[in-house]
C-alpha cells in the first residue's frame, strides 16, 4: 500500500524553518506508544451502527502482486507515531476533507472516515493513534530462502544511525501504480528528507543484490492517513487547497504540520517484524 506513485502536480516545496524551536525531549528514551484501542472499547455496542462490518471484507482490496505459495511480502519502513499535541488540529482537517470527499477510508483500519468524524475521540484514537510508516523501499515478494540474506544485509547497511528530526510539512495526494487507490498523505519535504533519502539508497542497494525492484527514482517520503478507491486525486487536491486557503486566511503560512524524531527502521516480512538499526551516540 505504501509503495505509491506520486501525483507530481503538487504545491511548491516549503522552506525549512530551522529557527523554529523543536519540542523538548528528555534524555531517556520515550516509552513506545500504545496501539489504538479496539473499536469495541471506544463506545457502546452498535455505536458505529452505520458501518456494516460485513462490507469491510469487500472493499475491493487489490494485491500489488499475486499471492504465490512460499512468497512473503517484504516492506522496509520507518515507524512514525503522531505526537499528542497536533492530533486535534489534524482531526479537524480530516473532518473537513471528509465532508468534501466522503468516500475516504482510514488507512489499514478500513473504516469510512465520515463515520469516525462523528466522534472526535474515536477519530483521534483510531485514525491518528496508530503506527504510520514511511516506506524506504517497495513492498515486494521474496522467497523464503532470501529472508535471512535480506535481513542481514539491511542490518549491515543501516546498522548505526543517528537520531534526527522529521518534519511533515505538506498535505499531498498519492496514487498507487495501477491507479486503483488514492491516498491522503503528509509529505516530508524539509527536515529529515536528506537522511531518509540516504536510507532509501541503502535499501535500494540490498534490493539490487537480490534482484528486487528498487524504489522510485525521485522518492517522496510520506505517511498516508486515508485512502479511497480509484484515482480521485483531482477532488482530493481541490479539497486540500480549499482547506489551505481557509487555514491561511489572516495569518502566516505554516511551514510544519507536525514533527517527530526518527526512532528506528523496521523490516516486515510476512507477519514477522525485524528491528534493523541501532543508534550511534548523538
Amino acid at each position: 500500500m505504501d509503495a505509491l506513485m506520486a501525483s507530481y502536480a503538487g504545491c511548491p516545496d516549503s522552506e525549512s524553518d530551522s529557527d523554529t524551536p523543536r519540542p523538548k525531549t528528555e534524555n531517556h528514551q520515550a516509552p513506545e506508544p500504545l496501539p489504538p484501542p479496539p473499536l469495541s472499547l471506544l463506545g457502546p455496542p452498535n455505536s458505529l451502527g452505520e458501518l456494516n462490518y460485513s462490507q469491510r471484507a469487500h472493499l475491493d482490496r487489490i494485491r500489488s502482486f499475486p499471492h504465490v505459495e512460499g512468497n512473503y511480502a517484504l516492506h522496509v519502513f520507518i515507524p512514525v507515531y503522531i505526537p499528542f499535541s497536533p492530533k486535534k488540529e489534524l482531526a479537524q482537517f480530516l473532518k473537513k476533507v471528509a465532508s468534501r470527499v466522503p468516500v475516504l477510508h482510514v488507512v489499514d483500519v478500513d473504516i469510512p472516515l465520515n463515520i469516525l468524524c462523528k466522534d472526535d475521540n474515536k477519530l483521534e484514537q483510531v485514525a491518528l493513534g496508530r503506527e504510520f510508516h514511511i516506506s524506504l523501499g517497495r513492498t515486494v515478494p521474496i522467497r523464503v530462502h532470501q529472508i535471512d540474506s535480506v535481513v542481514t544485509m539491511l542490518r549491515q547497511k543501516l546498522q548505526f544511525q543517528r537520531r534526527y528530526w522529521i518534519d511533515f510539512n505538506k498535505w499531498e495526494v498519492f496514487v498507487n501504480d495501477d491507479q486503483t487507490r488514492s491516498f491522503l498523505s503528509l509529505e516530508v519535504i524539509a527536515a529529515g528528507l536528506a537522511e531518509i533519502t540516504r536510507q532509501i539508497q541503502a535499501v535500494n542497494a540490498v534490493y539490487r543484490l537480490h534482484n528486487l525492484p528498487e524504489f522510485y527514482e525521485d522518492p517522496r517520503p510520506h505517511i498516508s492517513l486515508a485512502w479511497a478507491l480509484g484515482n480521485i486525486s483531482d477532488s482530493l487536491k481541490r479539497a486540500i487547497e480549499e482547506m489551505k486557503r481557509h487555514i491561511n486566511v489572516g495569518g502566516s503560512v505554516r511551514k510544519r504540520i507536525f514533527t517527530c524524531k526518527f526512532n528506528g527502521i523496521e523490516c516486515k516480512i510476512g507477519s514477522k517484524t525485524y528491528k534493523i538499526c541501532k543508534f550511534s551516540e548523538d
